[in-house]
């Protein structure tokens, strides 16, 4: 069930679905994504489904990783990323193979402490991790080069868009329960230029902590 050729399989179908940035396809194949679900899951870990982790989340399709990860990586690798929703850790995963830090917030304690150790199990030392409410960003470590968020909410928060850098590319999806889109923001300046994509759906953006 985790074994190369149940990986290439998934492989096989993110082509067929678009993605083809040979960097982003090398890093799921090489991430262990049944790390980072329950134990009994373990036999779906490279079915491109999003899976249950606890706490009303769910750890993404591994297409829609692969999709948001290529749009965050698509005109230039960016140094410095900040990744609103650690979740399971999955996705910081996949970011910290290709960029050079990985800033990610999470607000659900129980999640976070989860993917701490897998993350430091993997020798991701690439990787920052903060217990906060992701609206805010992280602003003691900004500009960010890119901000990924994986969760869905009618607009993107201000706090975000004011730590993009110069030059830097946000992804997340953005619209209402039954119907978000995958969106892109690119800062030019003062300028921001939205871009709508795909259809998907993902866990609301909630505001606040749980410990």
């Amino acid at each position: 069930m985790t074994s190369a050729r149940t990986r290439e399989r998934l492989i096989n179908r993110l082509r067929e679905k678009g993605i083809h940035d040979p960097r982003v396809l090398d890093v799921i194949r090489n991430t262990p994504r049944h790390l980072f679900i329950d134990e009994a899951l373990a036999h779906q870990a490279y079915d491109d489904t999003a899976l249950p982790i606890g706490h009303g989340q769910t750890i993404s399709q591994p297409w829609v990783v692969a999709r948001m990860t290529e749009l965050l990586i698509e005109k230039t690798v960016p140094g410095k990323v900040l990744e609103v929703g650690t979740g399971s850790g999955y996705q910081t995963a996949v970011l910290a193979a290709l960029c050079e830090q990985v800033w990610s917030v999470e607000r659900i304690r129980p999640l976070q402490d989860m993917a701490r150790r897998r993350l430091q199990t993997l020798g991701m030392a690439r990787v920052q991790l903060r217990h906060a409410d992701g609206g805010f960003g992280w602003a003691s470590e900004a500009p960010f080069d890119g901000i990924l968020a994986a969760c869905g909410r009618p607009d993107i928060p201000e706090e975000l868009l004011s730590q993009l850098a110069d030059g830097g590319r946000l992804v997340m999806p953005v619209g209402e329960a039954e119907q978000q889109w995958l969106t892109v923001v690119d800062r030019i300046g003062d300028d921001f230029r939205t871009t709508r994509l795909d259809a998907v759906r993902f866990v609301p953006f909630r505001r606040g902590i749980l410990r």
